[in-house]
């Protein structure tokens, strides 16, 4: 499938009425710290969205960037073991979402994908996801990506500490 981008992005927000701003920045944002100066916010506001395949179906995961997502809450609300939870490669990521790894948006992807949304992310007022391009974010309330969605609500941090 063909490579999606930031007017692909657009378009799927303006088509929704979503509430969102694409934010082009003058600098690449390839991790959470580099995107967080970006925007002149703290870190903990800025969401990745992650790619898993469970049993080989599509499952988007949104998180906060600074968390470590645990492949076992995923496991266990699928049903399935938790060696049956991949985080999908690079490719896997561009052909199923359209965009490359760091760029994901939360929504706006090829198809419709399966998310899962961890509450902590809920608890921010704004925050900043992928915005279809290393140097491009999304501006966004968690509730607009809820709506967006359909997304479950789902501890993805481990119980381990």
């Amino acid at each position: 499938m063909a490579m999606l981008g930031i007017p692909d992005l657009e378009a799927f927000i303006a088509r929704r009425s979503i509430q969102a701003e694409v934010i082009s920045l003058p600098v690449r944002t390839l991790t959470v710290p580099e995107a967080a100066r970006a925007v002149g916010t703290v870190p903990e506001r800025i969401v990745k969205s992650l790619l898993f395949l469970v049993d080989g179906r599509p499952v988007l995961a949104i998180a906060g960037g600074t968390a470590r997502v645990d492949r076992r809450p995923i496991a266990a609300h699928f049903g399935v073991g938790r060696k049956r939870v991949k985080l999908a490669d690079a490719a896997t990521v561009q052909t199923i979402t359209g965009y490359a790894v760091g760029a994901v948006p939360p929504f706006g992807h090829h198809e419709p994908l399966q998310t899962l949304i961890d509450p902590r992310v809920l608890k921010m007022p704004q925050i900043y996801a992928g915005g279809g391009a290393e140097d491009t974010l999304l501006r966004i309330s968690p509730e607009e990506i809820l709506r967006v969605t359909n997304a479950v609500e789902l501890d993805l941090h481990s119980a381990e500490k």
